[in-house]
């Protein structure tokens, strides 16, 4: 499935859909968010971590403004990852607050995150303050 426009794919998003985020920083651009955040947990040495990336990078780009996108590297930032249990990686969370909407572990197809992502977004959508 090819929606992308060709070439649109490597640096458009990277540093600039994705945000990086820290055990510091977590609470704020995550926990404080008014926007669900997808969080991608990875480390650099993970093969498929490396594998998601482009599509994490790609769906930033297509639901940005409805889910904010951030990764967090395990292995420079173990505090979060330990205090929500996060023993395999990639592990790839959706946010609302404090609260995990879904979860998948491992390397899924785009189509699986866009499931979860479409039904956290009808979710907030149905309600009456959302329109």
């Amino acid at each position: 499935m090819n929606s992308s426009a060709p070439g649109s794919e490597s640096n458009v998003a990277t540093g600039n859909q994705v945000i990086s985020v820290t055990d510091d920083t977590f609470e704020t651009e995550v926990i404080q968010s008014t926007l669900p955040v997808f969080v991608d947990f990875w480390a650099p040495w993970c093969g498929p971590c490396r594998m998601v990336a482009p599509v994490v990078e790609e769906l930033a780009r297509e639901y940005a403004g409805r889910i904010k996108f951030t990764k967090l590297d395990t292995d420079s930032n173990p505090g979060v990852a330990s205090a929500l249990g996060i023993q395999s990686i990639p592990t790839l969370a959706l946010f609302q607050g404090n609260k995990v909407l879904d979860y998948r572990v491992g390397a899924v197809p785009r189509d699986e995150f866009r499931r979860m992502f479409d039904a956290a977004l009808a979710t907030k959508t149905d309600s009456p303050a959302a329109q």
